[in-house]
């Protein structure tokens, strides 16, 4: 489907949700949950990201989340993270992420939702709105907060409920263009945003292996990584090219 000249249709185009997953943090040399050899497969998801872990085995689990944070403070925000920034001089751009890494922050992009928390911050065990930044890269057994409970990673965890989710639902629906980023669309409700969307929304959708078309007669797939596939698309939005559905 070809692109074309369309600058005045940009107009019509002013808010663009952006639904990222683990593959463009792949790039930066974040494992992903399935990924061969990464850091997941040295454990048991029941060992480590549930709220029965927590219960457990504490250490443990703050000794995962203290490695995984060690990874995302060595990485770096990739050309995909960075053309994101670049949409933000001509559009409302309003990304959605399931990465618990800080890499389109650091990149510089301005509003960051976060749907399964952030990996360097800290949270209370006993009020989940007590949360707080960490400064280096680990979380201590017997480190509290003011209400003297043990402070978990800010972090969903399987089988916990997902508080940002009508949040996200309510962006989703307010888009005019929905461009999905390094996910497979398999991992719900979050998969599920896609189906917020206005009926007449554009969704552009870019990773590199074959994903099943959820159920939207307008999606645009483009089989690239993250990192080839962004730059690119960018440029054609900031030019007012959008491809034809």
């Amino acid at each position: 489907m070809p692109f074309y000249s369309a600058i005045s249709e940009m107009s019509k185009f002013k808010k663009i949700v952006v639904f990222t997953g683990a593959g463009i943090s792949a790039e930066s040399g974040i494992s992903t949950f399935r990924e061969s050899g990464g850091l997941w497969e040295k454990y048991d998801i029941n060992d480590v990201a549930t709220p029965e872990a927590w219960a457990r085995n504490q250490n443990l689990v703050l000794e995962f989340y203290n490695q995984r944070r060690k990874q995302v403070m060595a990485a770096q925000p990739n050309p995909a993270h960075t053309a994101l920034v670049e949409l933000e001089k001509k559009f409302d751009v309003q990304i959605i992420t399931q990465n618990i890494d800080d890499l389109h922050e650091r990149a510089g992009s301005k509003k960051v939702l976060h749907l399964h928390g952030e990996i360097r911050k800290s949270r209370s065990t006993f009020n989940p709105e007590l949360v707080y930044d960490i400064k280096g890269w680990e979380i201590k057994a017997g480190e509290k907060c003011e209400k003297g409970s043990q402070l978990r990673p800010h972090i969903v965890w399987f089988g916990e409920m997902v508080p940002e989710m009508d949040l996200a639902t309510e962006i989703s629906a307010e888009a005019d263009i929905f461009l999905i980023i390094g996910t497979s669309l398999n991992v719900y409700p979050a998969a599920g945003l896609v189906h917020s969307t206005q009926n007449d929304c554009p969704v552009y959708l870019v990773d590199p292996n074959e994903v099943n078309n959820p159920g939207i007669s307008n999606l645009v797939f483009i089989k690239e990584t993250a990192g080839n596939g962004v730059p690119p698309l960018v440029k054609k939005f900031l030019k007012g090219e959008f491809q034809t559905l």
